[in-house]
């Protein structure tokens, strides 16, 4: 395979992935979002590149569509609550001392198995906060189990499913602001 021919594949397959994306249902999830209440608040959680969506994609929120959207990704948090309560529990504690019931929470996982986010979910539902997912790898994995509304990208390669998780979600905050 030439180089050319890696890139047009690559970039055929990652717009192939980004266009199955449920209009309907990305509508659904932007309007529950520009609904959220004045004293609730938007919170987007991830790990490694999703964790770097997460939080592009609060700033975007912020700044475009007047959603007040937050991540955990403060170090110090993530260390203190990581070290007292263990990694896999630091994303729910967090959600524990900061959310309140209607918020909302977009949890974002390729794998769709991380233990610290399917944790969060579970935070979310004792809390009542409505969860917004975004997935990959397997269609029955844990996480869009858990979700209110879920989105799921039909592979196994990690970059085109963050990248697609990526422009879902840049794609919510610019209908939002619109």
């Amino acid at each position: 395979m030439t180089k050319k021919n890696f890139f047009s594949n690559y970039y055929k397959n990652l717009t192939s992935f980004i266009e199955k994306c449920d209009t309907k249902k990305i509508v659904k999830a932007s309007n529950i979002i520009k609904n959220i209440k004045k004293k609730n608040k938007l919170f987007l959680i991830g790990n490694g590149g999703s964790s770097s969506i997460a939080s592009h994609v609060a700033t975007d929120l912020t700044k475009i569509a007047n959603i007040r959207s937050v991540t955990f990704n403060e170090t110090n948090l993530i260390t203190c609550f990581s070290n007292d309560y263990g990694y896999e529990n630091w994303a729910s504690k967090a959600i524990e001392k900061f959310g309140i019931e209607n918020d909302i929470c977009i949890l974002i996982s390729s794998s769709g198995k991380s233990k610290n986010i399917i944790n969060a979910a579970k935070m979310c539902k004792n809390k009542k906060i409505f969860l917004i997912t975004f997935s990959g790898f397997n269609k029955n994995n844990q996480l869009r189990k858990l979700g209110n509304i879920n989105f799921w990208v039909n592979s196994s390669h990690y970059n085109y499913i963050e990248m697609t998780h990526h422009i879902w979600l840049v794609s919510i905050a610019d209908y939002l602001a619109n």
